[in-house]
């Protein structure tokens, strides 16, 4: 464990670049590792989830190596030519990683064990073993559908065409990359929006993807399998769940003004922005432009006063990482702001809606948990008392960042238990956060 309290430091001041998107960077990696040839990545980020991906993909038969100038190169085995791994997948702390690696493996003709942390562990895996199974793929796992498990491809495997029960990038990024090679036209459902990287970069790498619309107005994905894909340069966006944190800071700490550098803003993903806005937060786009056919912008952000709303349910998908972020501005906040619809929040890193309410709660913020959300009256801008011991973090690195926040629009400071796991996301946050306080 290292526990920190972080304490109230004054205005922050100055720009910043946060490291890049993590859905990106994981994504470099296992598409350059399918294409044939050479992948250049820049700012791809160095947490340890997006390692845990490079390292699979070496054990597979890919090469993934860093250079000196922290440009990254994949040398791809082509797909269908995945190796069967030695050993098991350490997967350590990231649910993407496993997610996407497994309908990776479920149409090659190779068997993968999965393993990952305590953490990663408890996280059920059978949304996306349901449709893996339907193309063919058999699985090995523990009790809940957890890891450890196994994964024995499918060769060839089977086209299905997959309504999502539930609205999720990763299930849905899952079910693509098992149809890349997978005979025939393989498809997704999609009612409700999520990002919407893996068709981006599908695209960008060659493969032949479609997005249409039915006529209930659900997004029907389609790939044709057997693809080859294409070497890429390829440059990382910021990462805006990163940026989240630091755009939550700048709004609710007085005098704060803060330029963060190079934030993706894919409207996928950018639903913090949104919201905040709502909120009445100061946001401001400076050089909006597109880097590797994602939207990218500076994001100036300036102290604000915030007025609670009740969050629309369908905004969601788009800023589900960052609730935890949100809910500390909402606790800040004048009035009393209304969340509904988070039920996914409860099955990621931690259950993020009782620990959220729980760790609130003990630095002073006014908090009700409901079945699918938190109900939070604000302070009107006055600071929280802060906490008299550590909150629980449960291994989850947004709890811990969040938290963090909280601290520092404290009277007294947020002491967390262990800022570890922060290291899985976003390894130099705290030196970010301590630059910008000086």
């Amino acid at each position: 464990m290292r526990p920190r309290r972080f304490l109230p430091g004054g205005p922050l001041k100055g720009r910043i670049r946060v490291p890049g998107d993590k859905s990106i960077s994981h994504r470099s990696i296992m598409l350059g590792a399918l294409a044939v040839g050479e992948t250049r990545v820049t700012g791809l980020l160095e947490g340890e989830d997006v390692l845990a991906t490079a390292a699979a993909m070496r054990a597979m038969g890919a090469s993934v190596e860093r250079m000196d100038s922290g440009e990254w190169i994949v040398n791809g085995v082509g797909v269908g030519a995945l190796l069967q791994p030695e050993g098991a997948l350490d997967m350590g702390n990231s649910g993407t990683s496993t997610r996407l690696l497994m309908g990776l493996v479920s149409s090659h003709p190779i068997n993968a064990t999965f393993v990952g942390d305590a953490s990663l562990s408890k996280r059920p895996m059978g949304r996306v073993i349901d449709p893996l199974s339907s193309m063919g793929a058999s699985f090995d796992v523990s009790d809940g559908g957890r890891l450890p498990l196994i994964v024995r491809g499918a060769s060839p495997a089977v086209p299905i065409a997959y309504r999502l029960p539930v609205a999720s990038a990763q299930v849905k990024s899952a079910i693509l990359l098992a149809g890349l090679n997978t005979p025939g036209i393989t498809r997704v459902i999609e009612p409700v929006p999520t990002r919407d990287h893996s068709e981006r970069m599908l695209r960008g790498f060659g493969a032949e993807l479609t997005v249409e619309t039915d006529e209930d107005g659900a997004r029907v994905i389609s790939i044709r399998g057997e693809a080859e894909l294409r070497p890429q340069t390829i440059e990382v966006p910021g990462d805006p769940s990163s940026a989240a944190f630091f755009i939550v800071a700048a709004l609710l700490v007085p005098g704060s003004e803060v330029l963060i550098e190079n934030v993706g803003l894919n409207p996928t993903r950018a639903g913090i922005v949104q919201v905040l806005r709502q909120m009445g937060g100061s946001i401001e786009e400076i050089s909006p432009r597109e880097v590797g056919g994602e939207p990218v912008a500076d994001l100036l952000v300036r102290h604000s006063m915030l007025q609670a709303i009740d969050i629309d349910p369908a905004v969601v998908p788009s800023m589900v990482d960052e609730f935890p972020a949100l809910f500390v501005a909402a606790a800040l906040a004048e009035g009393v702001t209304t969340t509904t619809g988070l039920e996914e929040l409860r099955v990621k890193e931690s259950d993020r809606i009782s620990v959220m309410a729980t760790a609130l709660s003990a630095a002073g913020a006014k908090v009700r948990e409901t079945e699918d959300g938190l109900v939070v009256t604000g302070t009107g801008g006055e600071p929280l008392p802060g906490t008299s011991g550590p909150v629980a973090t449960h291994l989850d690195h947004r709890i811990a960042m969040s938290m963090a926040i909280a601290g520092l629009a404290s009277r007294s400071g947020v002491e967390v238990d262990d800022t570890r796991p922060i290291a899985t996301s976003f390894p130099p946050f705290e030196a970010m956060l301590e630059g910008l306080s000086a």
